[in-house]
């Protein structure tokens, strides 16, 4: 899937995008859809009826054997002791330092066996760290297969044309499914904060797929949707963004993701620094920010209060279901801020007034 423009890695669906006249964009690596009809319109097919990404440029990392288990309670920092076969957990790679080196999701696709999804700018860090963690279990990257994922209100009546079983799948939980004879991992998933799957399928199946899911969804709505809509989806789910929201600088502790931390379990790489950060203090917390005017925040924008800098935004972007600005932001120190104070966010040299509020930024639901 490389090509010979930069190194670039091209999706197995690119011709298919292509053919819908999709504007491409380089991504981590990656040759990927940015947008075909528009953002906003893609957007608002995901809220509100449904629409289907390419996320082939996610990692795949599969581990399997019978110490997968404990290699990857050492190498991350949730409890997958406690995922069921057919389970799927939030999880985090940490530095020694605590830092975040990605957010990932871990399917636990057989009783020894686990597929590990990066992002795609990490997959070789979270591929290396597991590696360096493993004693004889595989560790594979599996370049050859391919994610789809129909995200929306309407993604179940869609899927159930194609895998009747699909819609019985509890959220964050999947199982293998038959696809043109093939076996493939269906699981109910996704980045968008509204109910959808995704479709984990061998390359040579991957165009037919896509066809399928857009000639099936026409008559509910469907639009392509590229990495525009991913990102303002997101954003208004106050999911982070690693690389923006979420770095090898900050902790989860900053973070507000002591929920995918799992201190109890035993050692992990990460986890004394995250104890001494508990004890010492944690310096910033990541909030959401909803713009009062008109202005529009975007990343690494300066924020204040009574005059003085107290951070900086992460992310920003126009919330196409508020229709107003909206942003993430570490503000310090931690104790200060509360949901519902006001602070000022800088932008373009114009200071516009901002609600601290706890994310999401919109009432929806994956589950």
């Amino acid at each position: 899937m490389s090509g010979p423009d930069g190194g670039l890695k091209h999706s197995p669906l690119e011709a298919e995008h292509r053919a819908l006249r999709a504007r491409m964009t380089s991504f981590a690596g990656w040759w990927m859809p940015l947008e075909y009809e528009g953002t906003l319109s893609e957007h608002r097919a995901v809220r509100q009826q449904v629409g289907v990404f390419d996320l082939t440029h996610l990692g795949k990392v599969l581990v399997e054997g019978p110490r997968a288990l404990s290699t990857l309670q050492r190498t991350l920092t949730n409890d997958l002791a406690k995922v069921p076969v057919g389970g799927a957990q939030y999880n985090m790679m940490l530095n020694d330092r605590g830092g975040i080196v990605d957010d990932l999701i871990v399917y636990r696709t057989g009783e020894t066996r686990y597929l590990v999804v990066p992002n795609a700018a990490n997959t070789g860090a979270v591929h290396l760290a597991i590696l360096a963690q493993a004693a004889n279990e595989s560790v594979v990257l599996r370049e050859d297969i391919c994610i789809i994922a129909p995200q929306g209100p309407r993604s179940f009546e869609l899927a159930a044309q194609i895998f009747p079983e699909a819609p019985s799948l509890e959220y964050m939980h999947g199982a293998e499914m038959g696809y043109l004879g093939e076996p493939m991992v269906v699981s109910r998933s996704g980045y968008t904060g509204e109910r959808g799957f995704e479709f984990f399928t061998p390359q040579a199946l991957a165009a037919e797929l896509w066809r399928e899911v857009l000639e099936r969804g026409e008559e509910l709505g469907i639009h392509p949707c590229g990495l525009g809509a991913r990102d303002t989806l997101r954003l208004e789910m106050g999911y982070p963004l690693h690389g923006n929201d979420i770095s090898p600088g900050r902790t989860p502790l900053e973070a507000g993701l002591t929920w995918a931390v799992s201190m109890d379990k035993g050692d992990f790489t990460g986890r004394a620094a995250l104890a001494r950060q508990k004890e010492e203090g944690i310096p910033a917390r990541l909030w959401g920010l909803k713009m009062k005017d008109r202005l529009i925040p975007r990343s690494h924008y300066p924020v204040y209060a009574s005059g003085e800098q107290v951070g900086e935004t992460t992310s920003g972007g126009f919330s196409p279901t508020l229709a107003i600005g909206i942003a993430m932001a570490y503000l310090a120190p931690r104790d200060r801020f509360t949901a519902g104070q006001e602070v000022e966010i800088d932008v373009r040299g114009r200071r516009g007034t901002a609600e601290v509020v706890k994310p999401p930024f919109v009432q929806s639901s994956p589950k």
